[in-house]
């Protein structure tokens, strides 16, 4: 293992994402749409997509876009309904296979996860070759492809996972992963929205190299506690571990849109899609709770919330929704045209474990 004087063992990490996981799980499932622009979610009335398959992409399709506007980037554009029950499913046969080289898996959502690999004893060591072996058991096992980042540390392992999309993967080692982040523009920058960005653009803040150069205490100004963790991923470092089954305050999930929304309905919409979301989140990281929260940002960026608690966890994902809507009403008629939605949940609470326990990586052999 390699070791630095200053900062001890160097962390070898993976960021496994699944390559357009809904949209492939669906041309998986039905070959006549191989090869096609694949959209799922409603495509009539006030529908809104929630993934698009590579072939969509290129059209400009995106998730979170009203079928409407989807259909006029691409009008050959098949849509088809959401099958959540297959997609946890396929879920967890790749969380299976990540278990083969270690313990320490940190799920993301469904689709994409954090694997610290440092102490593992497969592929003597080697993060690259244990990703590559990983990607190639998924396909093996699954028929759909996964692309990897591998890095010192989960903010560079992440960025990675970009590069050689859609089934590829991508290597930033310690010595390249200053000056790779101080190339990035910040927008690139994971944990750094429209939002944010349109603020250090104002600053004069438009790549990490930039970023490099404002003092601590006027990021702290400009931006509270997260100044810290800017100013250290401008340098390339991030300390957080990889930390499977970590207790959370809260879970959530939010969206911006390209076009301001105003309509109830079409809230209903993204909050349905959302709410998806947020289960299967929940599904993923063994989590539950009582209390949820429904969120918007208005045009003129002023958030408002409101909040509903139970006397016991949710029991599946329609009483979410169910609840969600309900919040959503009492936040209707809009007072502005609505540029963000989000729901999240508090008061959580970890599930029991699962009898049977995983292998530990020690006994795997490559």
């Amino acid at each position: 293992m390699v070791e630095t004087a200053k900062t001890g063992p160097v962390r070898r990490i993976i960021h496994i994402d699944m390559d357009a996981f809904y949209a492939s799980v669906e041309q998986r499932d039905a070959p006549q749409l191989r090869g096609r622009p694949v959209a799922v979610g409603r495509g009539e009335g006030r529908g809104v997509v929630a993934a698009a398959s590579y072939e969509a992409r290129q059209f400009g399709v995106r998730s979170a876009m009203p079928s409407r506007a989807a259909l006029r980037h691409c009008p050959e554009l098949v849509f088809v309904p959401p099958r959540f029950d297959v997609y946890r499913a396929v879920s967890r046969q790749i969380h299976a296979i990540f278990s083969r080289y270690t313990t320490l898996v940190q799920p993301l959502s469904l689709d994409e996860a954090y694997l610290d690999v440092t102490q593992s004893y497969s592929c003597h060591g080697s993060a690259t070759d244990i990703a590559r072996q990983i990607r190639a058991a998924i396909h093996q096992e699954t028929g759909l492809t996964a692309s990897a980042g591998i890095s010192y540390n989960r903010f560079l392992a992440k960025l990675a996972s970009d590069y050689r999309k859609p089934n590829g993967q991508f290597v930033i080692p310690p010595a390249k992963g200053p000056d790779f982040a101080a190339s990035l523009r910040v927008e690139q920058f994971h944990g750094i929205g429209p939002a944010t960005r349109t603020k250090m653009n104002r600053l004069g803040i438009f790549t990490g190299a930039d970023l490099r150069t404002i003092p601590l205490d006027v990021l702290a100004r400009h931006f509270g506690k997260a100044a810290s963790f800017y100013a250290s991923i401008a340098w390339g470092i991030d300390d957080r571990p990889v930390v499977p089954d970590r207790i959370r305050k809260s879970i959530g999930t939010e969206t911006t849109f390209e076009t301001d929304l105003t309509t109830l309905s079409e809230a209903k919409e993204i909050i349905g899609l959302l709410c998806a979301k947020l289960w299967q989140q929940c599904t993923a990281q063994a989590v539950n709770g009582r209390t949820l929260v429904v969120k918007l940002k208005y045009a003129d960026f002023r958030i408002i919330t409101r909040t509903r608690s139970n006397p016991v966890p949710f029991e599946d994902e329609p009483a979410l929704r169910l609840q969600a809507e309900l919040l959503l009403e009492s936040l209707f008629p809009f007072e502005r045209a609505v540029r963000l939605v989000g729901v999240s949940m508090t008061g959580l609470n970890i599930e029991e474990k699962k009898s049977h326990q995983l292998t530990l990586f020690s006994e795997m052999s490559c």
